[in-house]
């Protein structure tokens, strides 16, 4: 599995919106045609936190490729109101955003 995290800014009222947009986003085909296994979103101080798991490594490259497609660009469109890139200078597309991981420990099974 491969995991994603985008980090942004968010006024923390703001959560039930894009909750519900979230929701009527992952009831499209999207979430499948990304390869997302599970969305979970997080706010803290300001801040937005957006962890997207995948079956495969290929989840920033599926998250691209995706950039054009109508369902993608109207959730982008519609969290615009809510979602501020956290470093808005250098903010291009969605890869500008995903933090680094740079540990990663699972328990065995």
């Amino acid at each position: 599995m491969h995991s994603n995290l985008i980090v942004a800014r968010m006024d923390i009222s703001s959560t039930a919106e894009v909750a519900k947009l979230f929701g009527e986003f992952d009831q499209t085909g999207m979430p499948h045609h990304m390869g997302t296994l599970r969305r979970r979103l997080f706010s803290y101080r300001g801040l937005y936190f957006h962890l997207q798991d995948f079956a495969q490594d290929d989840g920033g490259e599926r998250i691209e490729a995706s950039r054009e497609d109508p369902r993608f660009m109207k959730i982008c469109y519609d969290l615009q109101p809510f979602i501020q890139p956290l470093d808005p200078a250098t903010w291009r597309r969605p890869a500008d955003a995903m933090a680094t991981c740079f540990y990663d420990w699972s328990a065995s099974s």
